[in-house]
């Protein structure tokens, strides 16, 4: 009986794939490799440390330019340097400033340099905040300058208001970043590592040997899908692991929950990768179509930074997303500590995109 089940033809082939991977130093490296060093990268650029001041630009036509200039200074969100009209629209129209500070509403090269119709308060206290409003750091610029010069014009403030800060590891830009590698990761080595080793076998005229075999082809399949389990602690682990060691990254839910969802994400995107296979007959075309599937998602999915950014009416399309599904349930074990049962909706799209992509690519599925 033992010896039956190590015979079976479904064990045999996965054991074949999981030999044919591991011999292929670039696989390796894309599969292992490359999210660790992606998710350390990104983590140095991003990593805790003081918010830069905003740099904004004084119009050097004022008189007290060199006071204004003082004034701002006291701000710790942003960063004054006195500029003519000239360099400080420049500045301001590239995005190298947020913010101008004039006393002309009209900035720009052929700007009137006749100020004396513009009424001015007292020490020179009324401005002109120029800036883009569709910015958000001159949203900032703007409150924070506009504190500053009111604060040093003899402000006082009506209330008593004290600062407390709270620093949260789940609120950093890594904690976000990470279960976003995490699912960028499978999607890559499910439809790629999936996807490309059968048509490379197409190629080669290896399939057209198999269908000689009494091999089934839901074995031959599904050994794929299931040799993605082999490697899927160490696609996960490594990623994870890398965070928590390097930058403090904390999973917060069940690790038996977070298994679940790794497996369900794996094998969904390894049945995508069948799919796009079935009938590819040379790499170009399956590079084409997968780049076709994954590069919307890599853009949509919320792997860098939220989808809420998108209009209201894609987020039901991008929430039917399979990425979009393996994110939020990753981000809801990892960041929040959620139990699984919270993110039912997100496995069930991940289940039906496998399922229906599996049932699709053995339906149509050719050996040559």
């Amino acid at each position: 009986m033992s010896a039956e089940k190590i015979h079976h033809p479904l064990i045999e082939l996965t054991i074949a794939r999981i030999k044919e991977t591991v011999r292929e130093p670039e696989a390796m490296f894309w599969i292992f490799v490359f999210p660790v060093l992606f998710a350390i990268g990104l983590g140095i650029a991003f990593r805790d440390r003081p918010p830069e001041k905003i740099p904004v630009a004084i119009d050097s036509r004022m008189n007290d330019s060199a006071r204004v200039a003082e004034l701002i200074s006291k701000s710790s969100r942003v960063k004054p340097k006195i500029l003519s009209p000239e360099y400080a629209f420049q500045d301001l129209r590239t995005g190298k400033v947020a913010l101008v500070v004039s006393r002309n509403p009209e900035l720009g090269p052929s700007q009137s340099r006749d100020t004396d119709k513009i009424k001015l308060l007292r020490d020179g206290a009324d401005f002109f905040l120029i800036y883009d409003p569709t910015r958000s750091e001159s949203q900032t610029a703007r409150l924070a300058v506009n504190d500053a010069l009111q604060a040093g014009m003899g402000r006082k403030d009506v209330i008593l208001v004290q600062d407390k800060e709270v620093r949260e590891p789940g609120a950093r830009y890594i904690d976000f970043l990470i279960p976003g590698l995490v699912g960028m990761n499978l999607m890559g080595s499910g439809m790629w590592g999936v996807g490309f080793a059968i048509v490379f076998a197409r190629t080669r005229k290896l399939l057209k040997r198999y269908a000689a075999t009494p091999m089934r082809r839901s074995h031959y399949l599904l050994a794929f899908m299931l040799s993605r389990m082999i490697f899927l602690i160490w696609e996960v682990g490594m990623v994870v692991l890398c965070g928590w060691i390097l930058f403090n990254v904390k999973v917060y839910g069940s690790l038996l929950d977070l298994t679940v969802v790794s497996i369900i994400g794996s094998l969904t995107f390894a049945g995508m990768g069948l799919l796009v296979a079935s009938r590819a007959t040379t790499i170009e075309a399956a590079s084409g179509w997968m780049n076709f599937i994954m590069l919307p998602m890599y853009l949509l999915s919320g792997c860098f930074f939220s989808y809420s950014r998108f209009p209201e009416f894609m987020q039901p399309f991008i929430r039917a997303l399979p990425l979009t599904a393996l994110n939020d349930a990753m981000r809801a074990v990892i960041n929040q500590g959620a139990p699984l049962f919270n993110s039912w909706l997100e496995l069930l799209v991940l289940a039906l995109w496998g399922l229906i992509s599996f049932a699709i690519a053995l339906r149509i599925f050719r050996w040559q």
